[in-house]
């Protein structure tokens, strides 16, 4: 014992802490419950302590195998970290805000829902410290489904005579991603001219809680619509289109009928 903490030969770590509550991220202010319940509820992994068994982006990057969504035969799947996927004045109408800047990413992936989360904090508090929430309309264009697995090994002493190495490998559950093609959209601000560096400066800053190459790109489009920006006055002036919320409703070409032909 060391100060009052069981020590494990060559698992031990800093502060007197064995090596697997830091590595798996057990809050250290719990270590005390820990230490009164024992040591193999220590290892089996008691509801008083939180574990954090995610590794980095490297484990969960690559797109190697088919979908594996969350189903009844895929239980117990943690919930996404990410919940919030609009940001900003996101009623606006669509005539308000007529530019738009992307985030692209530039690789076929897997981007974790805590990553996704991580640059949507990031560009909705650039964004909001610029020129007030009020000024844009951030989207998550990416969701994730995807359920990654994990197989728990124990890697304290005696470890050997509990687990049976890869007998049995298939995994828990251990979170989710999002599966992420080339040159998909990831993130989407829409604002107002005067904004345009501020979008593309809290997309900047997001790339870097994002693994892979991204680039960012700055739309033609009106808002979040498909209609060219120069096209779109024209288009509201001659009636070939009607606001819809963030979005757009086309006109028939053919008039409502005022009396049926004889």
């Amino acid at each position: 014992y060391c100060k009052n903490k069981p020590y494990i030969s060559g698992c031990s770590g800093q502060d007197g802490y064995p090596q697997r509550v830091q590595n798996l991220g057990i809050v250290r202010e719990r270590w005390g419950d820990v230490r009164k319940n024992g040591l193999n509820a220590w290892l089996s992994g008691p509801s008083n302590c939180v574990f954090v068994l995610l590794g980095p982006a490297r484990c969960n990057r690559y797109c190697k195998n088919k979908p594996y969504i969350k189903s009844r035969f895929c239980r117990g799947v943690p919930d996404p970290k990410i919940r919030i996927y609009d940001l900003g004045r996101k009623k606006a109408s669509v005539d308000e805000f007529s530019h738009t800047v992307h985030l692209v990413s530039l690789e076929r992936e897997q981007v974790s829902a805590e990553a996704l989360e991580a640059a949507r904090i990031c560009a909705n508090k650039y964004m909001v410290k610029s020129g007030g929430k009020e000024c844009f309309h951030l989207r998550v264009r990416a969701h994730p489904y995807h359920v990654v697995r994990i197989n728990k090994m124990l890697t304290c002493a005696g470890a050997d005579r509990l687990q049976t190495g890869m007998r049995g490998a298939f995994g828990k559950p251990q979170g989710v991603v999002a599966r992420v093609k080339i040159d998909q959209i990831l993130f989407s601000i829409r604002t107002r001219p005067d904004k345009v560096d501020a979008a593309i400066e809290a997309l900047r800053r997001s790339k870097y809680k994002i693994p892979g190459r991204q680039k960012i790109a700055i739309s033609k489009k009106w808002g979040f619509t498909t209609i060219d920006r120069e096209l779109y006055p024209e288009y509201r002036k001659a009636g070939k289109i009607t606001p819809d919320g963030t979005y757009i409703k086309f006109n028939k070409n053919q008039g409502k009928i005022i009396a049926p032909r004889k």
